[in-house]
C-alpha cells in the first residue's frame, strides 16, 4: 500500500511541474522582444518512468526541454522594441496547445490525487478489521 502512495504521491509532483511550466509558457506568450535578442522559449516536462527491478515505482521529471529561441518575428511598429523594418520578435507558443497540456496535467493531478484517497480508504479498513 505504501508503494501505491508513493507512485501516485510522485505522479502528483510531476503533474505539479508539468503545470508550472505551461503556466509560465502562457504567462510569457505576449513577451516582446526586439529582433536581436532570443525570444522567450517555451518550457516542456520530460517525464520518466522510475523502474526499483519489479513493476515501477512512479515518475519523476527528467528535465525540461526549451522551446525555439527564435520565435515569431511580429511586424509592430508601434512598438518601442520594432526594429528599423518594424518587426519584434514574440515566442512561438500556441495558447490552444498549451490550455490543452494545461487540461491533461490537472487531470492526471486529479487521478493521482483520486488514486491516494482510495487507499488511504482501503488503509484505514484494513485498520479498523484489525481492531475488530
Amino acid at each position: 500500500m505504501f508503494d501505491s502512495l508513493n507512485i501516485s504521491g510522485s505522479g502528483m509532483t510531476t503533474h505539479q511541474t508539468w503545470m508550472d511550466a505551461i503556466s509560465d509558457n502562457i504567462a510569457n506568450i505576449n513577451t516582446v522582444k526586439s529582433t536581436n535578442e532570443s525570444a522567450f522559449q517555451a518550457r516542456y516536462v520530460v517525464a520518466v518512468a522510475q523502474e526499483d527491478g519489479k513493476v515501477g515505482s512512479g515518475v519523476a521529471v527528467g528535465g525540461v526541454e526549451l522551446g525555439s529561441a527564435q520565435g515569431v518575428l511580429t511586424y509592430d511598429p508601434e512598438n518601442p522594441l520594432a526594429d528599423a523594418r518594424g518587426y519584434v520578435r514574440r515566442p512561438d507558443i500556441d495558447l490552444g496547445d498549451q490550455m490543452s497540456q494545461m487540461i491533461m496535467a490537472q487531470r492526471g493531478y486529479q487521478a493521482n490525487i483520486s488514486q491516494m484517497d482510495r487507499v488511504r480508504s482501503a488503509y484505514q479498513a484494513a485498520i479498523q478489521m484489525g481492531r475488530g
